[in-house]
């Protein structure tokens, strides 16, 4: 006969068995086997990812990627331009000043040029030897000064007055050591008249308006705090 303790432990064996039967489920001899990833079978599809994990690949069929566009790479503007001639002498000089003077501005020198050149004219003729001795070289101003003295020996006046200065064009450039000489080709319109002591007119005319070009060259020593050209030298162009 079983003793009570017997049948409690029988008991609690069916229970306990009952209870992983329906936890574990029963095999049906239809289980897939366990996935070997090593496999050459490829019958088994693969398990999807996560959502929200996927990242899409490019169909192996699909249109190709389009190729961008070509990249447009921006080319410098010529330093010089509307001065000098790309890879002329003159455009390399004006590199070797800015080299020593990076600041230098081509376009800048000329429009002082014009200001300067109106102003020596100016100045000659009303005799401003003050005014000249700012602007001009030594030996420049040496000759201007022998020439307005000998027109006032002569007790002679002199009246110069600009119309307009139709170009003002760099035609030569030379760079010495940290010496530049930039020759400037004035073309400009002037009334320009000489009187005698009497007042007659001795050369030129208050009425008639002369074609006039001047080829004049400015002098700077590079690299120094003056900042100021000067008039080197002078030529009357035909």
């Amino acid at each position: 006969m079983l003793d009570i303790y017997t049948i409690i432990f029988l008991a609690l064996a069916v229970f306990i068995f009952v209870r992983l039967r329906s936890v574990l489920g029963q095999r049906t001899g239809r289980e897939r086997p366990p996935y070997d990833p090593y496999s050459r079978d490829t019958a088994r599809p693969p398990q999807p990812a996560p959502e929200g994990k996927v990242v899409p690949l490019p169909e192996r069929n699909g249109p190709p990627p389009v190729a961008a566009g070509p990249v447009e790479v921006e080319v410098p503007a010529f330093r010089w331009e509307g001065v000098a001639a790309e890879g002329s002498a003159t455009a390399a000089a004006l590199d070797e000043i800015a080299r020593i003077e990076p600041d230098f501005d081509a376009k800048h020198f000329l429009t002082g040029a014009r200001a300067a050149y109106e102003m020596i004219v100016t100045a000659f003729a009303a005799g401003d030897r003050r005014q000249l001795k700012d602007l001009l070289a030594k030996d420049v101003f040496d000759g201007f000064v022998s020439a307005i003295a000998d027109r006032e020996s002569r007790k002679e006046t002199m009246e110069s007055r600009f119309v307009s200065i139709e170009s003002a064009d760099l035609q030569d450039v030379t760079v010495r050591g940290t010496n530049a000489q930039l020759t400037v080709r004035f073309v400009s319109k002037l009334i320009s008249v000489t009187r005698g002591p009497d007042g007659a007119v001795v050369d030129g005319s208050p009425d008639t308006v002369a074609d006039v070009t001047d080829v004049w060259t400015f002098a700077r020593d590079l690299g120094t705090r003056d900042p100021n050209w000067k008039l080197v030298a002078t030529e009357a162009a035909q």
